[in-house]
């Protein structure tokens, strides 16, 4: 048998990976290349929301890749069209722009913004992010992310970004200046712990837009396709952005970005933004199949339901673990827990071994964020397994 974990050192670049070879997938489970099972409360980092291998996504690929797979951006597709039509009726958004991943999202809305404030705003071009905020690997977006732990390997940074802490509305207002452009938020950090704003916080913040002519951008990479209980993260929030960014959901597995822009500020024009394979038929036709399928079963209303579940039980496991676990928070199918200490790797480990896999989103932050589909038996046997791997983490600290 070969032995993949050997192959992988030998040959991929030594990125952080769990030391299993996931070989098959459906609906919240997954299986390794030994046959063991796990409940998957990863989801491909927020990504198979409506499941592994969901039958509509099945079929959606399987007809389009005998049919058409890439044409360019030179030409329309209709399965890019659809998904078009489909995404800017939802959300209430003029334009949309599709590319192959959540960082080139945020690239797009970022020049975007720049060509936004040459235009409107006498040049003006920087963005305010938040402390602890993640928006993209690339060199662009790691400079926006808020984490010099990011940063520190590749400065120097490209200039053009301010960075404030989340949740502080007049920290915003006394960053901005005229050179301020726009403002780059995340509804709930994700990468960043899972952390929660003020209930008032991202209305406030587009007041503040308003008054200042700023463009309000929100990073829905993880937060959109109904992860938090609603289709995207600022209708709960009752926010309304000038520019949304999207990926992980969208696809139902495959490789897809979007930004989507108020036509008010929808500013590109034609050889200003481009992607080879973005939005091409293929991903397009499995997005519009998982998009449908997600509003069409509302499956959000189960994303909340099951949040609420899922966030009773992880209180329970704080009562039982007080002197270890400092905060549950999150909110929808998108929550984490707090310890003391930093002990979330350990945790991780010890959940794999149970036969459930989690993130662990910072050294003392365990990530929790289910397909959406999940059931009350998905919850509570995560719950258990959950419960055995602290157990078996907390008894040997102490």
């Amino acid at each position: 048998m070969t032995d993949w974990i050997a192959e992988e050192k030998k040959y991929y670049m030594q990125t952080r990976r769990q030391p299993i070879v996931i070989v098959r997938g459906l609906g919240a489970k997954v299986w390794d290349e030994h046959g063991k099972e796990y409940l998957d409360f990863t989801a491909g980092w927020a990504v198979n929301n409506i499941g592994h291998c969901h039958p509509a996504v099945v079929k959606a690929v399987q007809e389009q890749v005998a049919t058409l797979t890439q044409t360019s951006n030179q030409f329309f597709t209709v399965p890019q069209l659809k998904l078009a039509k489909l995404l800017v009726e939802s959300s209430g958004m003029g334009k949309v722009f599709f590319c192959n991943s959540g960082a080139e999202a945020n690239e797009g809305a970022i020049k975007l913004a720049r060509k936004y404030g040459k235009l409107h705003k006498s040049g003006a071009y920087e963005v305010i992010a938040a402390d602890n905020s993640f928006h993209g690997r690339t060199l662009t977006t790691v400079a926006a992310t808020g984490n010099v732990h990011y940063q520190e390997p590749f400065t120097p940074m490209p200039d053009g970004f301010k960075h404030v802490p989340f949740g502080d509305i007049e920290a915003i207002k006394l960053a901005t200046t005229p050179k301020t452009v726009a403002v780059l938020l995340e509804p709930v950090q994700g990468e960043g712990g899972v952390n929660v704003p003020p209930p008032d916080y991202l209305r406030q913040v587009r007041q503040w837009c308003t008054e200042r002519g700023l463009l309000l951008i929100l990073d829905e990479v993880q937060t959109g396709m109904g992860r938090l209980g609603t289709l995207f993260g600022f209708q709960r929030y009752q926010a309304d952005p000038d520019v949304i960014t999207l990926a992980k959901g969208l696809g139902g597995g495959v490789p897809v970005g979007a930004f989507l822009a108020k036509d008010s500020c929808a500013v590109l024009v034609p050889g200003e933004h481009g992607s080879t394979f973005g939005g091409n038929p293929l991903v397009c036709a499995a997005a519009l199949a998982s998009t449908e399928w997600l509003i069409d079963h509302k499956i959000w209303e189960n994303a909340r339901k099951m949040g609420e579940r899922l966030m009773r039980g992880l209180n329970d496991l704080y009562k039982s673990f007080p002197k270890e676990i400092k905060e549950v928070r999150g909110v929808g199918l998108l929550q984490g827990v707090e310890t003391r200490e930093d002990v979330a790797g350990a945790v991780i480990t010890a959940c794999n071994a149970e036969g459930l896999l989690l993130n662990p989103a910072r050294p003392n932050v365990v990530r929790f964020m289910p397909p959406l589909t999940i059931t009350e038996q998905d919850v509570d046997e995560a719950l258990v397994r959950l419960s055995r791997a602290c157990a078996k983490v907390f008894s040997v600290k102490a």
